[in-house]
């Protein structure tokens, strides 16, 4: 019975026992096997061991660990609070938070499209100084994400202070690329060689791409050949994308396989599926669908599995350009049987390519089963079917489908509710008029001027009571 009691109380005090042993070392641990940022934040606020007399000591570990969870979880408050409170720990003592953390913080603003958040960061007193070239980057990525005009970036490296990398540059000049100012490119890549910095592929994969969306495909194969004979840079995957690209929306679809042909031999190239899809997508254009199975045969040579985005090219080439929707129904069994799971891309395509043909009651039965097969309908879905029917003239079956938009949250586009507008005006019919400026008000999914013409133009009321009960549908909506 002793020995029983004794076994019990021994039970009892271990778990006391590995609480006083819980140390800043255990909580990363801990931390780092928690899913749940929110879960995370209470672990680390109240540690097994923490007490008000003998407060837990936090390692720069366990601060990096849950800033970086707050972060990615956009759980900014909360992650602000805790800065604020690394500051003072650091200032307590010889904490020095790092420069990657502070890249993290950075990058997840900019995620987030927070671009004034990105700057502040950028400045927390919690980091010591100086910043380098790294933290330069991650503010200029996330103003970039925000869609920052050139200027802005610009105005961020002078104020800054840091010698520019490669890095730098390559970012100022997509931003370049991006804004269409190829000037301005060429004028960075110029003062990034005056500066002694070698370009990177990343340098030139950028300007290629931007020459090749400007249609310069010729300057576009020039810098190609610079970057191998003059600066010994080696092309990768993106530079032969981007040509490729550019050679099939010319219809240069014999270039592009020749390009590909030249990427055979180096076997350090990967490249993707969606350089295949392009392929794919042009051989349709151009009328070569014959050529499909060839080029699908070659992917698996290399190594290269067709996924969802190599069948939505078929299926975009069946509907668009051979007007086949059958063909298209059967690349998607095809895809459902080898395993891979249809997206919103191709139930929409096959939607928009159906109503194109005035199989609209086909696309309403394809858009049902949505559900059933795994990939609910989206806005696109509905707009596509909308604007489908009401091509068709069927604006009793549209009015069905924006019942169930509006349900959703969901609106057609104001260019699609205008002319739904319109067809049920030329029919003349008030009554459906009527309930259909009230659904539409709902979403806000017609233009001021649209309601102005269509209550005027049908129903019988003097002008002052139609603009006032016009004004009452909004305001109730």
């Amino acid at each position: 019975m002793i020995v029983r009691l004794h076994r019990r109380n021994a039970g009892m005090l271990k778990p006391a026992m590995s609480a006083k042993k819980f140390s800043s070392y255990h909580l990363a641990a801990a931390l780092r096997r928690e899913p749940d940022p929110a879960a995370a934040l209470r672990l680390f606020l109240s540690p097994p061991t923490a007490t008000p007399s003998t407060p837990f000591r936090y390692s720069l570990r366990c601060y990096d660990l849950i800033i970086s969870k707050l972060a990615a979880a956009r759980l900014f408050p909360a992650m602000e609070s805790l800065l604020s409170r690394l500051h003072s720990a650091a200032a307590a003592s010889a904490l020095r938070p790092r420069e990657q953390l502070l890249c993290r913080v950075i990058s997840a603003y900019g995620r987030a499209r927070l671009p004034a958040a990105a700057r502040r960061a950028f400045e927390h007193p919690a980091f010591p100084l100086p910043r380098t070239a790294r933290a330069l980057n991650a503010l200029l990525n996330a103003l970039l994400a925000c869609r920052a005009p050139l200027r802005d970036l610009l105005t961020v490296c002078r104020d800054a202070g840091i010698p520019p990398d490669a890095c730098t540059y390559n970012i100022l000049i997509r931003a370049a690329a991006a804004s269409g100012s190829l000037e301005h490119a060429r004028h960075l890549f110029d003062e990034m060689l005056h500066r002694g910095i070698a370009p990177t592929v990343v340098t030139f994969g950028t300007i290629v791409a931007a020459l090749c969306d400007a249609g310069l495909l010729d300057e576009a194969f020039q810098v190609k050949e610079a970057m191998v004979k003059r600066f010994d840079v080696v092309p990768n995957a993106y530079v032969y994308a981007s040509l490729m690209k550019g050679l099939c929306e010319r219809g240069n679809v014999d270039g592009a396989m020749r390009l590909m042909e030249e990427t055979a031999g180096n076997s350090e190239l990967v490249l993707d599926s969606a350089l295949y899809a392009t392929l794919v997508r042009a051989l349709f254009r151009v009328g070569r669908k014959g050529e499909v199975v060839g080029l699908l045969e070659e992917m698996k040579r290399r190594g290269i599995m067709a996924d969802t985005v190599v069948y939505n090219a078929m299926i975009a080439g069946f509907c668009e350009d051979e007007l086949d929707p059958n063909a298209a129904f059967a690349v998607l069994d095809d895809l459902q049987k080898s395993g891979l799971k249809a997206d919103a891309v191709s139930y929409n395509t096959l939607v928009a390519g159906l109503c194109k043909l005035g199989r609209w009651q086909v696309a309403s039965e394809l858009v049902e089963d949505m559900p059933r097969r795994g990939c609910p309908p989206d806005v696109v879905t509905y707009r596509m079917l909308f604007d489908g029917i009401c091509a068709a003239g069927e604006f009793h079956e549209a009015v069905k489908v924006l019942d169930e938009m509006v349900f959703k949250g969901f609106a057609p586009s104001k260019d699609g509710a205008k002319k739904f507008v319109q067809g049920i005006e030329k029919e003349g019919d008030t009554v459906l008029l009527e309930s259909v400026l009230c659904r539409l008000a709902k979403v806000r999914a017609l233009e001021t001027g649209g309601w102005e013409k269509a209550v005027d133009g049908v129903l019988n009321d003097p002008p002052e009571l139609r603009i006032e009960k016009q004004l009452d549908s909004l305001r109730f909506a």
